[in-house]
This record gives C-alpha cells, structure tokens and sequence, in this order.
C-alpha cells in the first residue's frame, strides 16, 4: 500500500514568488504584506510571525528588525524586548491557546541547525502531553492537526489580549 500524505499549504511555497535575500529583512521592511507574511505583531524592535513550517500548531518566531546572524552583537535593548515578548508569548500560548507547556529556542547559526542561519529569531513552540507519536518517532512525518489559516487567526487576535 503506497502513503499519501495531502499537504496543500505547501502549495504556495512550490509555486509562489520567491523572496530575494533574507525573508526576515523582506518581511521586517513590507509591513503591508503582514496579513500575507502572517505576521502576529510588529514593533520598533522585532516582530512575531507563524512559522510556515511548524512543529505544532501555534509556533511562531521572534525575529530583531535588525539583521545580524550574532546574538552577542544584538543590542542590549532589543535582545530585552525579545525576552519580554517571549515571556508575553507563553502566556498567550498557555492561556490563550491552552499549549501544556512550551519550548523556546534559538539554533544560532548553520552548525546549530538554523534554517535561516543569517537572521537571527527565537521559536516558540506550543507543546501538548502525547503530541508526538509513532508517526514523528518512526516515520520521521509530523502531522499539523488543524488548518494552518485558522490557527494564525487565532493567535493574530490573541496577541491583542496578552502582547
């Protein structure tokens, strides 16, 4: 019996325009496209978007304005603000969401994992009791169990009430 597993969200990412350079820079300076870039919340220091790939549901990304691969450069001010949203961030994924825990983290550079290794940004990940199973541990697949528009949503409006 042959596996198929339906994915059309990728859809966009197979056939869609690509961004030139870094997408954080392109995201962090189109403000105008955050509804498209599924941005959850913008300031002067950084901004939170959906992760297009998530772990789970809910996991979102902190990202600096400032473009720099070196968290030990980022400015005292910024690296402040990151961790106060990161903080608000729990809550709203706690409360909000009703995520029974949370993993934060950052891959800082290549050798560290990071996907995008030239712009540095904090995941946050909603975590809930059994939400990896066979499937994750044997098959190496995830399975994001609502839709992905429907989350953003959520958490889009979400960050009015915690953020």
């Amino acid at each position: 019996m042959k596996n198929i597993l339906y994915a059309p969200w990728r859809d966009e990412y197979i056939a869609g325009k690509k961004i030139e350079g870094c997408v954080f820079c392109h995201i962090s300076t189109h403000a105008k496209e955050d509804k498209k870039s599924h941005v959850l919340y913008r300031d002067e220091h950084c901004f939170m978007v959906m992760n297009i790939y998530p772990y789970t549901p809910g996991h979102f990304m902190i990202i600096p304005h400032k473009h720099t691969d070196k968290l030990e450069e980022l400015d005292e001010a910024t690296w402040l603000h990151m961790s106060l949203l990161a903080q608000k961030g729990v809550r709203l994924l706690k409360e909000g969401l009703g995520a029974k825990g949370v993993n934060i983290g950052m891959n800082l550079g290549k050798g560290a994992g990071a996907g995008i290794a030239e712009h540095i940004h904090m995941h946050l990940v909603p975590r809930w009791s059994r939400d990896t199973n066979f499937i994750t541990a044997l098959a190496n697949t995830r399975v994001y169990s609502t839709d992905f528009k429907k989350i953003y949503k959520k958490i889009k409006k979400l960050t009015k009430k915690y953020i």
